[in-house]
C-alpha cells in the first residue's frame, strides 16, 4: 500500500471542515432564561428552577436527592466532608483524573492517596485494599470520560473497611452500572455542569444521594450551615454559600432537555468508532466492562499499541494527526507525578506516600489518546475521517 503524504510534510489533510461546536443550545436556552431574568428571583434557597432541574438531575440518575452547587470541585469537597472525611484523613483516589479530584480533597486539608489504575484507566479495586491505613475515610471512584468504575467491587471494599464510597462523576451524567445510576450507587455523587460538560451551565455543580440524612447534610453545607425548614438564621454547622442561582438552572434545564438524544448519538459514535479502529495496525480503543449499561462518553480514548510505542512519540503523533484535522488531545498528566498536589500534601502531612502508579503513568506518556465528545456529536462521515486520518498517520510509521 502506498502511503499517503501527511498534511503536516506539505500533503493534503484528510479533512478540512470542523467537527460539531460546543455548547448546543436554541430557543429553549433562551425562552427560561429569560423567565429566569424576569422571576427578579435570581439566586437564594430553592428557586423556582432550581427545585425543579434538582428533581429531574435525580430522576435521571435514579437518586432520591439531589443538590445543586456552584461548581464540581466544591461538589466534591462538600461529599467528603458531609461524609465525615476531616482534615488529615486519607482519601483513596486514582491518578488518571482531573486535578480537581485531588484539590477537592486538599481545600478541606484531606491528603489524597493514589491507587493505579485498570487497563480502561479506571481504578483498579484489586490495588485498594493494600493502600488502606488507620487514616483512610474515603474512597472516591472517578468515572473517567463517562465510564462508571467497578461499583460492585468498590462497594464491597467500602463496606468492609467502613469507609465512605464517593463518585466522582463529573464526566458521567447519564451513564449507569448495572442499569442503575451513577451518583446513587456510592454514599455521594458528584457532577459537574462546567462548559465542556455533556451537561453545561457554564459553571455549576451537582451532589445525588439515596440517603436523606446525607443529602441535608450537603444542603446545609452549601447553604451558610442551615438547616432544611429551619429558621433563616438558624445555623447549626460550619457551611458556606456554594449555591447555585436561578440563571444557571435556566441553561441547565433547557441542555437537560438535550442530553438522552445526544447521548445516544455518541454512543452509535463510539461503536462506530470502535470498529474502524480495531482494524487500524498499532490502534486500540479502550475496553470497558461489559457491566457498564450506559457510558457517557464524555471522551472517547484509544490507544496505541505497546509494541509500537518504542517507535513512536506520542506527542509527535498527536501532532501529525492534528494536522489531517483530527482534533486528538494527550490527555491528563496523573496526579502522582504532579509537583503542585505532591508539594502541598508535603506540606500538610510532612510525608507524602509516593505510591508508584505504572499503568496510569505508562498510558499518559505513551500510549493514550483523546476525542472530545462534541466531537462524537458528528455524523457517520466523520467517523469514517478520524479513522482515515488515524490509519494515516499510523501508517507513516509503520
Amino acid at each position: 500500500m502506498q502511503k499517503l503524504r501527511l498534511a503536516i510534510d506539505g500533503g493534503s489533510p484528510i479533512r478540512t471542515h470542523p467537527f460539531p461546536k460546543w455548547p448546543i443550545f436554541g430557543d429553549l436556552e433562551e425562552k427560561l432564561m429569560l423567565e429566569a431574568v424576569r422571576s427578579g428571583n435570581w439566586g437564594g434557597v430553592d428557586p423556582d428552577k432550581i427545585k425543579l432541574f434538582e428533581e429531574k438531575f435525580a430522576c435521571l440518575q435514579d437518586a432520591k436527592y439531589a443538590v445543586t452547587v456552584n461548581n464540581g470541585t466544591i461538589a466534591i469537597s462538600i461529599a467528603l466532608l458531609a461524609a465525615g472525611v476531616d482534615a488529615g484523613d486519607e482519601v483513596i483516589m486514582p491518578p488518571y483524573t482531573f486535578i480537581a479530584t485531588a484539590t477537592a480533597a486538599l481545600l478541606i486539608g484531606a491528603i489524597p492517596v493514589f491507587v493505579d489504575v485498570d487497563e480502561s484507566m479506571l481504578i483498579d479495586p484489586d490495588k485498594i485494599e493494600a493502600a488502606i491505613t488507620p487514616a483512610t475515610k474515603a474512597i472516591i471512584a472517578v468515572h473517567i470520560a463517562g465510564a462508571p468504575a467497578n461499583m460492585t467491587r468498590l462497594r464491597q471494599i467500602a463496606m468492609t473497611n467502613k469507609l465512605a464510597l464517593i463518585e466522582d462523576a463529573a464526566q458521567a451524567v447519564g451513564a449507569k452500572w448495572e442499569d442503575q445510576g451513577v451518583g446513587a450507587l456510592g454514599d455521594l455523587g458528584t457532577f459537574s455542569l462546567q462548559s465542556s460538560k455533556n451537561l453545561n451551565s457554564g459553571e455549576g455543580g451537582v451532589i445525588v444521594s439515596n440517603d436523606e440524612e446525607l443529602a441535608d447534610h450537603v444542603w446545609s453545607i452549601h447553604n451558610c450551615g442551615r438547616v432544611r425548614n429551619g429558621r433563616w438564621y438558624q445555623h447549626e454547622r460550619i457551611g458556606w454559600n456554594f449555591r447555585f442561582s436561578e440563571v444557571q438552572a435556566a441553561l441547565a434545564l433547557a441542555q437537560l432537555s438535550r442530553v438522552e438524544e445526544q447521548m445516544e448519538i455518541r454512543q452509535l459514535s463510539a461503536n462506530n468508532l470502535d470498529g474502524l479502529l480495531q482494524q487500524i495496525e498499532g490502534i486500540q480503543p479502550v475496553k470497558y466492562d461489559s457491566r457498564i449499561t450506559k457510558h457517557a462518553n464524555h471522551l472517547y480514548m484509544f490507544k496505541l499499541d505497546r509494541d509500537i510505542t518504542d517507535r513512536i512519540v506520542k506527542e509527535d503523533f498527536i501532532r501529525k494527526l492534528n494536522a489531517e484535522g483530527i482534533p486528538a488531545t494527550a490527555g491528563y498528566v496523573p496526579l502522582n507525578k504532579n509537583s503542585a498536589i505532591i508539594d502541598r500534601i508535603h506540606k500538610l502531612v510532612g510525608e507524602v506516600r509516593t505510591n508508584s502508579c505504572p499503568v496510569a503513568e505508562k498510558a499518559a506518556e505513551l500510549e493514550l489518546l483523546w476525542l472530545h465528545q462534541n466531537v462524537l456529536l458528528g455524523s457517520e462521515r466523520d467517523m469514517e475521517d478520524i479513522a482515515n486520518g488515524i490509519n494515516k498517520v499510523i501508517q507513516s510509521y509503520l
